[in-house]
């Protein structure tokens, strides 16, 4: 179940939000954020959450450009 919140921000913070997430994407942009500080780490979950992880296809592009960038730096 969704629950509504209202929360206040500064202007500029939310300008910024609203041009770096998108309108439609701040709660669960907030949500990701938040969530990890209310709840405890449960062993169970690791696995599902690495899935989770390798299925975001945007996320692992952005992790092989990331490592490929430190091996470029290694061998400078």
């Amino acid at each position: 179940m969704q629950r509504t919140l209202t929360i206040t921000l500064d202007e500029a913070v939310y300008r910024e939000l609203h041009e770096q997430v998108g309108q439609d994407e701040i709660s669960s942009f907030i949500e990701k954020l938040v969530r990890p500080h209310l709840f405890t780490f449960n062993a169970d979950d690791l696995e599902a959450d690495y899935r989770e992880m390798a299925a975001d296809e945007d996320r692992e592009r952005e992790a092989a450009e990331w490592a490929d960038g430190l091996i470029a730096d290694a061998s400078s």
